[in-house]
């Protein structure tokens, strides 16, 4: 009786007192996340290129 009253109550919840988000609103979080993580991305690709370079160049002297 208790997981019956619990499931009730949860769908209560999710149905009438959870204030869900707009499609409008998701997608431009889901844009912003998309733009920061491809930022992300290259910010770690160049640093990531500069040193294979500048190790490239400190093993090429020795």
């Amino acid at each position: 009786m208790k997981l019956v009253n619990y499931l009730g109550e949860s769908k209560d919840e999710l149905v009438n007192k959870v204030s869900w988000p707009t499609l409008s609103e998701v997608t431009s979080s889901a844009v912003v996340v998309l733009v920061a993580s491809l930022f992300v991305a290259a910010v770690v690709w160049i640093m990531d290129s500069c040193f294979d370079n500048l190790m490239g160049l400190i093993y090429k002297n020795l």
